[in-house]
């Protein structure tokens, strides 16, 4: 069986900004990008995934909140507690788990991510 690699993920939202500001609270560097006369987006990385967040088109298209992501984070207490100052809502405070040191988060268009300590 050949290895899969996941290599890119896009998240679309009416709420670009906010999802930028969350995302780059977790430590992913987010530029803004434009291909041609395509939409203003913004583009980082996660170890080897592109992370790209575009702007929904006006078509009455909902965002799926029944996504769930997970990040490895370096200081899960300070980012946990960084989220909460932007007004992110825990859903699960930083705990030791079966897994390791984890919390879950909702990102602004209500996505669960899981976040644990690497």
């Amino acid at each position: 069986m050949p290895d899969v690699l996941m290599t890119l993920l896009v998240l679309k939202t009416r709420q670009v900004e906010q999802l930028r500001l969350f995302y780059q609270a977790l430590g992913i560097e987010l530029a803004e990008e434009q291909h041609g006369k395509g939409p203003v987006h913004f583009a980082g990385r996660a170890g080897d995934v592109v992370i790209e967040i575009y702007p929904l088109p006006d078509d009455g298209t909902q965002v799926d909140p029944s996504t769930r992501l997970g990040f490895a984070v370096q200081n899960l207490a300070e980012i946990v507690q960084t989220l909460q100052g932007i007004g992110i809502k825990i859903v699960t405070e930083p705990r030791e788990t079966a897994w390791g040191f984890q919390a879950v988060v909702k990102d602004p268009d209500g996505r669960s991510v899981e976040l644990s300590q690497r």
